[in-house]
């Protein structure tokens, strides 16, 4: 597919694939105030946030935004933690594997002392927190967030070792007000809302991954209208939008995608005065 992207449109990548290179995603103003926070508190000073949003609203892009920007101009220590619905053991089990920490299942207050003394070092010789990142954290048990929360200061919580940032949808949200998790409610530092993106900014999320990807004049000006339209804000539907006529148009062999081919493959529910415009 990457060859025939290349050879029908010169192409670099698929600019609708969630597969794009982190440089390439599109840096709205809440991602840079995640990133710039996250650097600027979280690593100095620890502690956790939380990056809240509707599915498909961006939440997995900011973190691989921060991921990256950090990997880029810190020696910031970053890991991802993968199963966010695990058991407590399988927790300090992959814990264990990131931060190449040697764990016994059967001695959890060993790995818990293991696991601070490593975070603990990593302090001390670079002055800066390890970070936890955590995609799909409405999904994690209240017992593993409680965990997160104990492990991640010494000192009778005068000192934070580690800093953790949460994406999850409105169940996250709705999760840390409980009283079990308010403690860690309470400890976070950054908390980011991503709403409904408006037009403008997702004709600019349209544009950059057209441009980043070498597409400039894959779209007409009148589809990318009508994409930013059906989208309803959604930077997720837009792009699946996106994906379903590309791979159309290649099965079809189409230099460019346009108006004609979204009304065959989605149909015409636009709002009449675009229907009028484009008679």
């Amino acid at each position: 597919m990457k060859r025939k992207l290349q050879a029908l449109y010169g192409l670099k990548w698929n600019p609708f694939s969630r597969e794009v290179p982190p440089e390439s995603l599109y840096r709205s103003a809440l991602a840079e105030s995640l990133c710039w926070k996250t650097e600027h508190v979280l690593l100095e000073e620890g502690g956790f946030a939380a990056v809240i949003g509707d599915p498909g609203a961006g939440k997995s892009a900011c973190l691989r935004l921060l991921e990256h920007h950090l990997l880029r101009g810190s020696r910031a220590k970053v890991a991802e933690l993968e199963q966010a619905s695990g058991s407590l053991s399988s927790f300090y089990r992959e814990l264990g594997e990131l931060f190449g920490v040697k764990l016994t299942p059967r001695n959890r207050w060993g790995g818990f002392k293991a696991l601070r003394e490593c975070w603990r070092e990593h302090l001390d010789t670079t002055l800066l927190r390890p970070v936890l990142l955590v995609d799909e954290a409405q999904e994690v048990s209240a017992t593993v967030l409680t965990e997160l929360r104990l492990l991640s200061s010494v000192r009778f919580d005068s000192r934070v070792i580690l800093s953790v940032v949460l994406a999850g949808d409105r169940r996250l949200q709705t999760r840390l007000r409980h009283e079990d998790l308010a403690p860690l409610d309470s400890r976070l530092r950054v908390r980011i809302t991503l709403e409904p993106m408006d037009k403008e900014a997702l004709l600019a999320l349209l544009e950059h991954r057209l441009d980043s990807a070498g597409g400039q004049a894959l779209v007409t000006k009148e589809l990318k209208a009508t994409l930013v339209e059906r989208a309803a804000g959604n930077p997720r539907t837009l792009l699946s939008m996106g994906q379903d006529l590309l791979m159309t148009a290649v099965a079809r062999d189409l230099k460019r995608l346009d108006e004609k081919l979204f009304l065959e493959v989605m149909g015409d529910d636009r709002p009449p005065s675009r229907r009028r415009r484009s008679a």
